[in-house]
């Protein structure tokens, strides 16, 4: 019989957090919230002739978050995330960095927007990290290459951030108050979100990163001729085309998903990527966003798993039934 997967709720996170800060009621508490079990976990991938179980490895080690922790989303929910963040973006942050008609109109508020944008959006991956470091602690989840993957996107955020402070986009003390200051409570209200359920996490910053997108791509259509007379600045030549683009290429994670019983790979980008002036950075931007924003759905997807790489058309096979409440304790 299939046994249901353990997600903790808001109670067991807070009673999680009251465990860390008194270690003494690690003894009668815990052991009441979650029970042993010694089952194990296994996903197998099969070759046309002959199935094959490629991991099998003890209950504290599953697929993916949004496998162990997430409870799916409908079609409405995801609508009303998309136009909740949509109705944030044009109702408050247009409204205090309203976007400029034109680049060569006012450029220092242009590159404003941009930072407060950066310094805002990479807060999901430090609550990401965050949660996960948690559950590894505790023993509920332990997957390095989720961290792996989260920190080379905040990486990756950090390098936008960095761009637009070298572009003048910091330069104003109101800028830097109001995007630090917003940055600070997105990053408790992600982290709240994540604890509860993952994949609504990941849905709701889905949303962010296209808006992102969208965002990129209108000004670089708006100011292509004069962002190409513009030099790049040297911090995007360095991670976009510098030696080490180990950071980079882990953020385009060879991402499969497990489509009725067929393995389907998404594209990545190659690297080093051009970079010859400064349209070339916007493009560049534009095109993380979109890369966060799809890994953002992949992760959302139960029958996902980062860890494997398999050709497009594998056969595959995720065994949720033998998914068990996560053991804690000996």
């Amino acid at each position: 019989m299939a046994q249901t997967r353990f997600r903790p709720n808001a109670f067991i996170a807070a009673f999680t957090l009251f465990n860390i800060c008194i270690p003494q009621a690690n003894s009668f508490i815990l052991p009441s919230l979650i029970q042993s079990e010694k089952n194990t976990f296994a996903l197998a991938v099969a070759s046309p002739s002959k199935k094959k179980v490629i991991s099998s490895v003890k209950v504290k080690e599953h697929s993916s978050p949004a496998a162990q922790f997430g409870e799916p989303l409908s079609t409405d929910v995801k609508d009303f995330n998309k136009e909740a963040i949509g109705f944030i973006k044009t109702s408050i942050f247009d409204t205090i960095f309203p976007p400029a008609s034109s680049h060569t109109e006012n450029p220092s508020r242009a590159y404003a927007r941009f930072y407060a944008l950066e310094t805002i959006a990479r807060m999901p991956y430090f609550s990401y990290l965050s949660v996960l470091h948690l559950y590894e602690t505790l023993g509920w989840f332990r997957r390095a290459n989720y961290l792996k993957l989260h920190f080379a996107e905040s990486w990756n955020e950090l390098h936008h951030l960095l761009i637009m402070e070298e572009l003048g986009g910091n330069n104003e003390w109101k800028d830097r108050f109001v995007a630090q200051h917003t940055a600070f409570f997105y990053y408790w209200f992600v982290v709240s979100i994540y604890l509860v359920n993952p994949i609504l996490a990941y849905n709701l910053n889905q949303a962010v990163e296209e808006h992102a997108f969208e965002t990129y791509d209108k000004f670089l259509q708006e100011n292509e001729e004069y962002l190409k007379q513009m030099e790049a600045p040297e911090v995007a030549k360095n991670y976009y085309t510098g030696g080490d683009l180990y950071l980079l290429d882990e953020m385009q994670t060879d991402l499969f998903q497990c489509d009725q019983g067929k393995i389907k790979v998404k594209e990545v980008r190659s690297s080093p990527i051009k970079i010859e002036n400064l349209y070339d950075v916007f493009v560049a931007i534009r095109d993380d966003e979109l890369e966060h924003a799809r890994t953002m759905a992949f992760l959302q997807d139960q029958n996902s798993d980062i860890d494997l790489v398999k050709e497009d058309g594998d056969e595959c096979e995720i065994d949720y039934d033998n998914i068990s409440p996560t053991a804690l304790m000996p």
